[in-house]
């Protein structure tokens, strides 16, 4: 299955990207002597996409496990090479879960399976970096 975006340079360093659904993401850079950043950095795009890639597996693993009640936030940190061209070579993956009665050991499941099995954006950074994840649970 092929995936096709098409990418628009809209001037000074900004460039909008639309995806299959047809959605856009505007990407641009910070540029000495312009403050303003409008989209997300390409890099910081992939650690987000990595992100999105995961939670959106989990929160279908634990609907599938009738889990519904919990918040979830998922920080991600990666770490740049020193030499050009610059990529991340180690990635932190931290997932956060609250709620009420978050149930720990479904919660630690989902993301176990999504980590190991069927996330394709951690898989594919596998290929260049070293991950490592963490699991915070706070029952309110």
């Amino acid at each position: 299955m092929a995936h096709k975006t098409t990418t628009h340079w809209k001037g000074g360093m900004l460039f909008d990207s639309d995806n299959p659904s047809g959605n856009h993401v505007l990407m641009d850079t910070v540029v000495e002597g312009i403050s303003k950043q409008t989209g997300l950095s390409p890099k910081a795009m992939m650690l987000s996409s990595l992100a999105g890639c995961s939670g959106i597996d989990i929160v279908d693993i634990l609907k599938k496990m009738k889990i519904t009640d919990y918040n979830l936030r998922i920080d991600v940190e990666g770490q740049l090479t020193d030499e050009h061209p610059k990529y991340y070579h180690s990635v932190h993956v931290d997932y956060y879960f609250s709620g009420a009665h978050v149930d720990e050991k479904k919660c630690k499941r989902a993301v176990q399976l999504s980590v190991e099995k069927y996330c394709g954006v951690m898989e594919m950074f596998r290929k260049f970096a070293t991950i490592t994840t963490k699991i915070h649970i706070q029952n309110n």
